[in-house]
């Protein structure tokens, strides 16, 4: 394994775990193209890596904002549960549409929760009972489920803008995010484990203790220091980047 990976990607990954924690998603969709970047084989050593920083990334945050009580756990683990079942039905279509237009639909999704999330609109619905987050979140996390299964993605840009829809103040939404985004990635883990091949021990450790430390510290600011717009508006540019450079690359130059 070249040293680059060893030195170079834990302090990279420790800068995203910072800032992810602090906007909801986990950073397997940095994480897995930068391991693969410096040479790891993409499914058998970038992909389960990546999904596992993935997990210690929302996991530590999960806590951080549990003891906060930022965290609305019953939409997270209702959302999260339905992520979980409707991803393999995503994965499985993903086989029968063109990559562009996935690619293409995924941006335009993804411009839509950045402008929601720029504006600050959401609708107007009064007080929610129990009963309409349980819809709401069933509703929500099966097709979010379905789309992070078609897309390859962990989700969390798309769960963010759907809890602040629901009503969720800004902080609360990106800490229940994390929660459903634990129990994905989870998922998304353990199923490729099977292919995974035998880790380097220095360098998981290494890149786990990274994100563990960028996530905490980054979770705590968060919660601690940082107001509810500044998050909304800071995710709704993160959201602007990706699908720009989605659109740039992969349908534009692709």
């Amino acid at each position: 394994m070249s040293l680059d990976v060893v030195y170079f990607a834990p302090l990279v990954f420790f800068c995203i775990a910072f800032g992810f924690s602090m906007l909801g998603m986990g950073g397997a969709q940095l994480y897995v193209p930068i391991l693969f970047w410096l040479g790891m084989d993409f499914k058998t050593e970038a992909i389960p890596l990546g999904l596992l920083l993935n997990v210690a990334t929302s996991l530590s945050a999960t806590i951080t904002y549990l003891r906060n009580r930022l965290v609305r756990w019953r939409v997270g683990l209702i959302i999260g549960a339905a992520m979980v079942a409707l991803a393999p039905v995503g994965a499985l279509v993903n086989a029968t549409l063109s990559a562009k237009v996935l690619i293409l639909l995924f941006a335009l999704f993804t411009i839509g929760a950045a402008v929601l999330m720029l504006s600050g609109w959401r609708p107007k619905t009064g007080q929610s009972s129990q009963g309409r987050f349980t819809i709401w979140g069933v509703s929500a996390g099966s097709g979010i489920g379905f789309l992070a299964g078609l897309l390859g993605r962990g989700g969390g840009s798309f769960v963010v803008p759907t809890l602040y829809m629901m009503g969720l103040e800004a902080k609360s939404a990106v800490a229940t995010s994390l929660l459903a985004v634990t129990m994905s990635a989870t998922s998304g883990f353990i199923s490729h484990l099977a292919i995974a091949a035998y880790p380097d021990w220095a360098v998981w450790g290494a890149c786990i203790a990274a994100v563990l430390g960028g996530s905490r510290i980054g979770s705590r600011l968060m919660a601690t220091r940082v107001k509810s717009p500044t998050i909304r508006k800071a995710f709704g540019i993160v959201l602007l980047c990706i699908a720009g450079t989605l659109l740039v690359r992969d349908v534009i130059l692709g």
